[in-house]
């Protein structure tokens, strides 16, 4: 037992399409692009880039995509291998002029403008059978760590207790539960748009975060 080496570790990337106030969301870009630059660029043994999806940045009616994009992440061979299965959500803060960590979402679904498919939830739970609004599920990814061997590397990456209430904290909320029933880990991680931070340091920094999430896990 004491001289089993690490556990294997599959990272699965969601990133989202354009929305309302965002023409060109960089996550697209860096989801669809991530497996072509890692293939370059390599990563440590034992970690295994899984799938890369681009969702529609939509909450309710997407949400039987993101199921089966999640449900498609376990497979006989996962369980029989031990591997660490980990969900990395990729979203953007156009406001913001760094990375930021979420540690948790809220059980709240409050849409400044509606979704991509017309939806635009107020003050509603995200999981009614999980409680009220107030509620909220925390990542057991190692967010202190994470933020340590990203800042070490030279990013300006911070952490966030708030990951909004639009889309990025309904998926996340619905990813961190899934998480926890089966077993993975989930973390979310908002980006800034190109424009404040450009397309090839943000390559780099998806790229430094897969292996800050593997050396954590």
């Amino acid at each position: 037992m004491g001289s089993e080496g690490p556990k294997p570790v599959v990272i699965h990337v969601t990133g989202f399409k354009k929305f309302q106030g965002v023409a060109e969301n960089p996550t697209e870009t860096i989801v669809s692009n991530l497996r072509d630059f890692i293939q370059k660029r390599g990563l440590p043994n034992g970690v295994t880039l899984g799938s890369c999806i681009v969702l529609e940045t939509a909450g309710d009616g997407a949400l039987p995509m993101l199921y089966k994009i999640m449900e498609s992440g376990i497979s006989g061979a996962d369980a029989l291998s031990n591997e660490q299965v980990v969900w990395l959500h990729l979203g953007v803060n156009g406001g913001a002029h760094k990375f930021a960590i979420e540690r948790q979402a809220v059980n709240e679904a409050s849409f400044r403008c509606p979704d991509e498919l017309g939806w635009q939830p107020q003050q509603l739970p995200i999981v009614l059978e999980d409680g009220g609004t107030t509620q909220t599920r925390q990542t057991s990814c190692s967010v202190e760590a994470i933020l340590k061997f990203l800042k070490k590397k030279g990013y300006d990456v911070t952490t966030s207790d708030d990951a909004g209430r639009f889309v990025c904290n309904y998926v996340y909320y619905h990813s961190l539960r899934f998480a926890e029933q089966k077993g993975h880990k989930s973390l979310f991680v908002h980006v800034p748009l190109f424009s404040k931070i450009d397309k090839e340091t943000q390559m780099q920094f998806a790229a430094s975060l897969l292996e800050a999430i593997a050396a954590t896990c």
